[in-house]
């Protein structure tokens, strides 16, 4: 099949592993980026031998552009995807998909108005110890999910919310934590858990006074099997703990992924991580595995780049998906569930109540 051309929206630090990506994979045919400060985007393009553009109208007339990944800060998300999906471009999104419901759906809209591919980055979910566990579940080696765990306690500095003058904001980042840190791990949870039914939450901010949104956030879940769940997070435990979660089956059985040792990496700036292993494994005949699968897992870190291949794989599944018509591993249904999350944790605390789902979007204030 012949490459897609495909181009970037927004040069910030994700941008460098996505253009990589689209710079050497062979379904891909990079052709330009955007970004609308204009000495980040021509120096950008020189690097990779492309078209600069600073406003996505002017990249979206380029004929030779089929695919665009947008990257630029989330609330801004919609926009630029809903702008490229109406100009009959495929499109994939950074994560959060968005802030707001209203904009998930929006975005959805405009994706199957133009018969577009619209995709979400959750590359975690190609991490190998993850699709063991979710293989586990699906396979019914645990019964069925009956309790199910994420814990999140992680470290963000005062110097990391000066990189950019949106983080730490309620209109630059559209949230804290649970926006930018736990979003992930809210999609993994909801994939191996299944889908929720109801939640009671709060969150706060008590260890970051030089910002405005949360740096802590915990949750109690009800899932649609029955089964019962919770959600502890912050970005408060220096230097950083992990991020684990567990899932414990009805014949007994758990299982369980520590996502990270320490602190998230954080795309672009990060230089090494640590390597995601299976840290709980109790599937009866599989209890003597965990130890081979944590060497496994530890080898392959010190010749794959955590913070770039699994991104990779999934951006390649993505224009695979183009070619052979089928959707995307994530989809713009599936990215919308963690920003449901989200959305009723911060709904929870505002109306002291427990969240019935589905989450419907509200009107803006």
């Amino acid at each position: 099949m012949e490459p897609i051309g495909t181009a970037l929206i927004g040069l910030g630090k994700v941008a460098e592993t996505h253009a990589r990506a689209l710079a050497t994979l062979p379904q891909s045919r990079f052709v330009a980026v955007c970004d609308p400060v204009p000495e980040r985007a021509d120096a950008f393009a020189r690097t990779y031998g492309v078209r600069a553009y600073h406003r996505p109208e002017d990249l979206l007339d380029d004929p030779d552009v089929q695919a665009v990944s947008v990257c630029t800060p989330h609330p801004t998300h919609a926009e630029v995807a809903i702008k490229a999906a109406a100009a009959g471009r495929h499109v994939l999104v950074e994560k959060p998909m968005a802030i707001r419901l209203a904009d998930c759906d929006a975005m959805i809209a405009a994706a199957a108005a133009t018969h577009v591919k619209l995709a979400v980055v959750s590359q975690r979910r190609l991490y190998e110890p993850v699709v063991r566990v979710h293989e586990a579940i699906v396979q019914g080696r645990i019964g069925s999910p009956a309790l199910g765990e994420l814990v999140v306690l992680g470290w963000r500095s005062e110097d990391y919310y000066r990189l950019d003058p949106w983080r730490g904001t309620w209109r630059g980042e559209g949230g804290g934590l649970l926006v930018t840190q736990v979003t992930h791990h809210l999609d993994l949870f909801q994939w191996l858990m299944g889908p929720v039914t109801e939640l009671f939450g709060y969150w706060d901010n008590l260890n970051h006074p030089s910002i405005e949104v949360e740096d802590t956030a915990v949750a109690v879940l009800r899932f649609a099997n029955g089964a019962l769940g919770s959600i502890v997070a912050s970005n408060s435990q220096k230097p950083g703990l992990y991020g684990r979660i567990h899932v414990h089956g009805t014949n007994g059985a758990s299982v369980g992924v520590q996502v990270e040792s320490g602190s998230a990496f954080i795309s672009g700036v990060t230089t090494a991580a640590a390597p995601p292993i299976n840290d709980l494994w109790t599937v009866p005949g599989e209890e003597d595995r965990l130890p081979a699968w944590q060497l496994e897992d530890t080898e392959r870190a010190a010749v794959v780049d955590i913070m770039t291949e699994y991104h990779r794989r999934q951006i390649e599944d993505f224009l695979l998906a183009i070619q052979e018509d089928r959707a995307p591993m994530v989809t713009g249904e599936e990215g919308r569930k963690s920003v449901e999350l989200f959305t009723a944790i911060y709904r929870s605390q505002r109306d002291h109540a427990p969240v019935s789902f589905p989450v419907a979007p509200e009107a803006e204030a």
